[in-house]
This record gives C-alpha cells, structure tokens and sequence, in this order.
C-alpha cells in the first residue's frame, strides 16, 4: 500500500492505491468503521485522485457487513446467556438479569447478577445450549458433556434497583400513567433503531445477506447435506450501490467454516457454490467481477472455543445492521428487558421500521437516551438521510404521540417479561421474518399513514 497527499483539494487525505488493480486508473478512499469497510472509487487526475467534486464523481460505493453461525464462540455465549435469560422468565418474569458468558478450550464461566424468585439448572442449561449448538464431540475441541462449567452469579445492586421500583413493576399492565411514569430506566445511555425499505425485511442488503447465508451454512450441516461441516463460521458480504442508494450487484462474497480434516478445499469450494451460494444469492445480483472467497486460509478445522475465547456481547454489529446505523454500544444479549440497553433499542427498531413501512421515509435511524431512576428519554433524534417525507422535527412528533418510550411504556407495549430472547441470539435481532417478534411487527403502519 502507498500513502499519498491529495493534491487536488489541498486537505490530507488517505489513498491506499490500486488494491483491486484496476490497471493503475483509479484509487480508493478507505474509512473503516467496527466492521465496515466503505470504499469509494475516484477518478485519477494528473495530480492524484480527483475528489474536488467529492461524490459526484464517484464510480463505486461498497457497503460490507458480516454475520457468524451459531457455532461461533462469541455467539456461543450470546445464546447460553439468553438460554439462562429465558429459563428464568418462563419461572418468574419479573426477573432481574444481567448475565454474562465467557468461554474457552473446555470451559464455560457464567457470571452476572440475578433477582428471581425462580430457580434453575445453570449447569444443563450450559450442556444443553452448546449440545443444540453441535459441539457434542471431543474431536471439535468441545463437548457439552465434558466442558467444565463455573458459575460466579450474584444479586443486583441495591442502588441499581433504586431505579426500578419493583412493587410497581410488579402490576405494570394494570399501571395508570403516573405509576408508568414513576418507573425509571435502569441505566442511563444511547440507543439506536434503523430501518431501511432495501429489503422485505426492511434491513440493509448487505446484513441480511450475510445472515441468510450463515443460516444456510447451519442448515446444512444440521441437516446432513455436508456432514464435515463444524459449527464455527464466518459470512461476509460487499454490496455495491448505484448513485441512487439502491443495491445493484454482489461485488464480494466471504464465507468460512470448519470443518473435518479428512474433506479437501476443493470438496468444500464445490459443496459451498452449490448447496450455499446457489440457493441464497440472486443470480441477477452475481456478475463476472463478483468475487468468491471460502476458507481463504485454505483450512479452518480448529475452531470454536478452541480456536478463539468467546464472549457475551462482542457480536453487537452483527446483531443489528451490520454498521450500516449508528450502535450505542451496549448488547443485548443476557439482560431482561428493564435494561434499556435492549429493549429501547427494540422500541427504537419498531418505531424506524413502521415508520418506513408506512412511507414517511425510505431511511429511518432513531437515536433515544435515558438517565438512571428517570421514566422520559432524555432525548430523540432522527435522521432519515434527506429520504423523509415529512421533516425530522415532525417524526420526533408523531414518535412521541404513537410510541410510548418510557421503560415500563415499552415492557408493555411489545410485551417483554416472555422468554422469547433465545432465539434471537444467533443471526440477528432484526428482520427476522422466521420470528414472531414484537418488535418487527407492523401494526403502527395505518396510524402512521395519515400524517402523510
């Protein structure tokens, strides 16, 4: 890579040239964001890219997102903390939980705090989780019958639960206004909702790909179709867009999973185009500068836990849009929904996602904050990305009037306290149309409309 000084804007700026070797005619302006990589193509002057009529002129824009199957071990844990969540809301829904997983080589630790009144079998509920995940033989460097299993779980703070007050909660779908409002959040921070009417599932192209094929990687090996495969594994997918913000072709694919040592890369190559790629990307999107990576390493057999630790929480892009909207740094996974960490970030979803669906704008991210011990966000913001049809002041008005955004508001009106959180740790807690959860519903579209 070389690094040049641009002359023809006389601000610095960074050029990693000719990475896809396009002949020595373009470059490339790099900005990476978590796991986003936006490339812009420019054209060359004699003076180096020419970027005086900044996106005017640009050729590319690639957006890239990735997804990870089940097998993961970050999402390994994602899936035993929701599991333990789960278990407890089915016994006592007015948990309290804020539980954390940690794996490596042979080894579980669940640590966090727990109110309940409920009791469960953490250490099956460990086994069962990563048996249903597939690591149920000592060969994958795993095995849910032998791996030891640590629990460090404590009681939540006195002085968090000041907050919430708990002789409330404990009636909040029988609560007037004022008890609503006499329900604090748990916490303070940022949050973020998006939605985007690219898809059916009104998700960005790029993450909705990237989970398709993941899922589809776990199908197949689930089902028998490629009995090498393992659980561990890895989707990547650049999507270029017109000048118009639409998806118009594939411009990479990455995908990589373990597997049996036994099986070649050739096998593999073979299998993954035809039982894989063959049945998830659209051919009208695929063209003969689409490129196609899998396992470019050339071996993936060591894998899960044993490859790399996992942790609850590290997967919080691919969890919602892939990098595509803002993410307020909190996960969701293992908290119960006084926490609004998740469940504004649920509200904040619904609220974008019916707000496009109902026309008001092609683009919709909603931003919400909370101060601890206090009911009313302490603020919203929208930004449609000038694709509104109605201004941004007016949406922050008729989000106020048709969603109710306080915690116990919105425990209420997306009907959180079920144990109905497992199943969304592993390919997204958006645009699940497999998934009958709230949060995706579109019963605010009609509501909506009229505002237009």
């Amino acid at each position: 890579m070389r690094y040049k000084q641009s002359a023809s804007c006389g601000l610095f700026s960074l050029f990693i040239e000719e990475i896809f070797c396009e002949q020595g005619r373009q470059s490339q302006r790099e900005r990476a964001d978590s796991d986003v990589l936006v490339v812009y193509y420019t054209k060359r002057t004699a003076d180096g890219p020419d970027i005086s009529e900044g996106r005017n002129d640009m050729e590319k824009l690639l957006f890239t997102s990735e997804s990870v199957t089940e097998g993961h071990p970050d999402k390994m844990c994602d899936q035993i903390s929701d599991a333990i969540l789960d278990a407890l809301l089915k016994e006592d829904p007015m948990s309290r939980v804020a539980c954390e997983t940690c794996t490596t080589t042979g080894l579980v630790m669940v640590m966090g705090e727990i109110t309940t009144n409920a009791y469960v079998d953490i250490q099956k509920l460990v086994r069962d989780t990563v048996r249903e995940i597939g690591y149920t033989r000592g060969k994958f460097g795993f095995d849910a019958d032998t791996c030891g299993v640590i629990t460090a779980i404590d009681e939540q703070s006195a002085d968090i639960a000041l907050g919430v007050d708990k002789a409330l909660e404990a009636k909040e779908n029988k609560m007037s206004d004022d008890e609503i409002e006499a329900i604090g959040a748990g916490d303070q921070g940022m949050m973020f909702g998006y939605a985007t009417d690219e898809t059916e599932e009104y998700m960005p192209y790029p993450i909705a790909m990237a989970h398709k094929l993941a899922r589809r990687l776990t199908e197949i090996r689930k089902d028998g179709t490629l009995p090498y495969l393992r659980p561990d594994g890895k989707t990547q997918v650049t999507v270029e867009y017109d000048e118009n913000g639409v998806p118009a072709r594939l411009e990479a694919v990455v995908l990589s999973t373990q597997h049996d040592p036994e099986v070649t890369q050739e096998q593999i190559h073979e299998d993954i185009r035809k039982y894989v790629f063959d049945e998830i990307l659209p051919s009208e999107m695929i063209d003969e500068n689409t490129k196609f990576f899998i396992n470019p390493t050339g071996r993936f057999v060591i894998g899960g836990p044993h490859g790399d630790s996992g942790l609850t929480g590290r997967k919080i892009i691919v969890d919602t849009y892939g990098g595509m909207a803002r993410h307020g740094g909190g996960a969701f996974s293992g908290k119960d929904c006084t926490k609004v960490d998740r469940s504004a970030a649920y509200a904040a979803r619904y609220a974008a996602k019916n707000i496009v669906a109902a026309g008001l704008a092609k683009k919709c991210e909603i931003q919400l904050s909370y101060a601890i011990g206090v009911a009313q966000p302490t603020s919203i913001n929208v930004d449609t990305f000038g694709t509104g049809n109605v201004s941004e002041e007016k949406l922050i008005e008729i989000i106020r009037e048709n969603f109710d955004l306080r915690p116990a508001g919105i425990i209420k009106m997306l009907d959180l306290r079920r144990p109905i959180y497992k199943q969304t740790a592993a390919y997204g807690h958006f645009g699940r149309n497999d998934l009958n959860l709230p949060w995706e519903k579109l019963d605010k579209v009609d509501a909506l409309r009229k505002y237009l």
